[in-house]
């Protein structure tokens, strides 16, 4: 994800960590651990360091990507910018491209190996900081048990308590290093909340970028 898709994901997810905290309902509450992650500020302001720290090796993704973009172009035939079963083996047969692609892709591994160890370490910390964020809101509002949002069919805005754990992370751990110590290696735990952050992430950045797409171009007014 560029810095212009995580600039609108982080400020989107700003505003959702500011809307009003709800209250469980019969000592039932959902919340979502990824997105109170997500939205917490010692993830916002610890992504942005690690924005500018790694400026060079983001500007040469940046290129990388575009590289690829344009090799895989050659064989996406109907524009939809995705292969096809049809276009995938269109372009196995192109070994020369293939190879490019395949050195491409090693090349942007490598490069974005630094960025995602600085992102994995930081949700790490503020993951272990998240069970003790949710302790406190339910011995707070006396709740008997938090379903995460993904296994009910219909849920009511009420009985959502992620902005109350936002809100404990924020105080809790307003902030996190972004260095992670010689020889560190994340837990799988670690790694799959990194992994649904990033969904998160992603998803609020298109949904924005789908909104920004959606409004109207200014009519300019014509004069008389």
């Amino acid at each position: 994800m560029n810095a212009r898709i995580f600039g609108a994901a982080l400020a989107a997810l700003a505003a959702f960590a500011a809307a009003p905290a709800a209250a469980q309902v019969n000592g039932i509450a959902v919340a979502d651990p990824a997105i109170a992650v997500a939205g917490s500020q010692a993830l916002q302001t610890a992504y942005n360091q690690i924005g500018t720290t790694f400026q060079a090796q983001r500007t040469q993704l940046e290129g990388l990507q575009q590289q690829r973009a344009g090799l895989v172009r050659q064989f996406d035939s109907n524009g939809d910018g995705q292969l096809s079963q049809e276009e995938q083996t269109a372009a196995q047969a192109n070994t020369a491209v293939v190879q490019q692609i395949q050195g491409l892709d090693q090349q942007i591994a490598t490069v974005q190996q630094p960025i995602t160890v600085a992102r994995v370490y930081v949700i790490e910390q503020i993951g272990q900081q998240l069970n003790a964020a949710v302790q406190q809101i339910v011995q707070a509002n006396n709740i008997q048990m938090i379903l995460n949002p993904s296994v009910g069919l219909y849920i009511a805005e009420a009985v959502d308590v992620t902005d109350e754990i936002i809100a404990q992370l924020n105080a809790t751990v307003p902030t996190v290093s972004t260095t992670a110590p010689q020889g560190w290696q994340p837990s799988q735990q670690s790694v799959n909340l990194y992994q649904q952050v990033q969904e998160v992430l992603l998803a609020v950045a298109q949904q924005q970028a789908a909104q920004q797409q959606a409004q109207p171009a200014a009519t300019p007014v014509q004069g008389r």
